[in-house]
């Protein structure tokens, strides 16, 4: 699966890995994902919600054992609009 596939997949309760972003502390954090809106992931991280905008990370997602790396600017759609949008 590609990244432009996945893309348009749901990602409400995929297991993320933050691999960069332009806030240093949140670098090397994981997660659940229990929220999203257009700009925005709600992270569950170490028993408490966290929310990370997603245009300042790059997120990794392992799917069926597959690691799929995402820049969160191209996936800044509301959940329903992805699956129309991203190209």
């Amino acid at each position: 699966m590609d990244e432009k596939t996945f893309a348009k997949y749901e990602f409400i309760g995929l297991h993320v890995n933050i691999m960069d972003c332009s806030d240093p502390s949140w670098k090397g954090k994981s997660g659940l994902i229990v929220d999203e809106t257009k700009n925005t992931f709600l992270i569950e991280i170490d028993d408490q919600q966290k929310m990370i905008a997603k245009k300042t990370a790059t997120f990794e997602f392992n799917l069926d054992g597959k690691k799929i790396t995402i820049d969160g600017s191209k996936i800044m759609y509301r959940p329903e609009d992805r699956i129309k949008k991203v190209r």
